[in-house]
Order: C-alpha cells, then sequence, then structure tokens
C-alpha cells in the first residue's frame, strides 16, 4: 500500500509541476502554493498562511515578496491589529490560481476517464479517506463533493 501511494504521489507532483509549465516562469512552485492557500483561505494574516503551508513565517515573508512584485497578491494590514500583515490574491493571482487549477483538472480526469465507473468511485472513496486521515499540517483542503 505504501508504495502504491508512493507512485501515486510521484504522478500527482508531476501534475503539480507541469501545470506550471505553461506560466512562462511567473511563479516557481512554493509561490505558487502561497497563492493556492490564499485562493482557499481568501485574505488571511500571513502567520496563519504559514501555518497552512508548514512554513516559517519569514519564508512566507519572502514568498510574498516577490509575489507581491509580481502583481499576485497584495500585502495589507489588520484593522482591529496594525501590526498584522495580512495577505491577498489581487485578480492576476486567481487568474493563475484558475488557470493553473483547470489545466490539472484536465489532466486528472484525462487519467480518470481510463478507469471504470466503479473504479472512479471507490478511488474517489479511498482518496477521501487518505485526506481525512492525514489530517491537518498539509494545507487548507476543500473537498468538492462533485461526482467524477
Amino acid at each position: 500500500m505504501v508504495e502504491a501511494l508512493q507512485a501515486a504521489t510521484r504522478v500527482l507532483a508531476g501534475v503539480a509541476l507541469r501545470s506550471l509549465d505553461g506560466l512562462d516562469e511567473a511563479v516557481t512552485l512554493p509561490q505558487f502554493r502561497v497563492l493556492a492557500v490564499l485562493a482557499d483561505l481568501g485574505r488571511a494574516r500571513s502567520g496563519q498562511v504559514a501555518r497552512a503551508l508548514g512554513l516559517q513565517a519569514s519564508t512566507v515573508t519572502r514568498l510574498a515578496d516577490r509575489l507581491v512584485a509580481t502583481g499576485h497578491i497584495t500585502r495589507g494590514s489588520d484593522p482591529s491589529h496594525r501590526g498584522v500583515v495580512t495577505l491577498a490574491l489581487t485578480r492576476d493571482g486567481q487568474d493563475l490560481v484558475d488557470q493553473v487549477q483547470d489545466w490539472r483538472h484536465r489532466e486528472l480526469s484525462r487519467f480518470l476517464s481510463s478507469l471504470t465507473p466503479a473504479d472512479r468511485e471507490a478511488a474517489t472513496r479511498a482518496l477521501r479517506q487518505l485526506v481525512a486521515a492525514a489530517g491537518e499540517g498539509y494545507g487548507p483542503v476543500r473537498l468538492r463533493l462533485v461526482p467524477l
């Protein structure tokens, strides 16, 4: 089972990396992870983003600096606590996340199309259980309960 999961991890990591290939090096994978977390969370404190990614706050600050410079996110402050830095996607940042997620959806759908409906259902059930078993620490996860 662990070997199968390791093989699946390699496939999914390959999908994640290839999904950024068409972006002309607009963002790196770590930078995209910040964008994806902000797409899930909306405007968020930088510390919350760091926790979601399992990164140090200083690492998120450096990633955010680059993303602000490229126009993918904005930096702000919490009105109730001026010392707290918030991060939010810009329209360009959201467009980039949407583009990557659309590519990934098409690629994963291509993989799934070779499975029977029963096998797709079994895989969906098993993957949802795996995500639930992983718990927190691997970033925010929204399970869209959409049939395959």
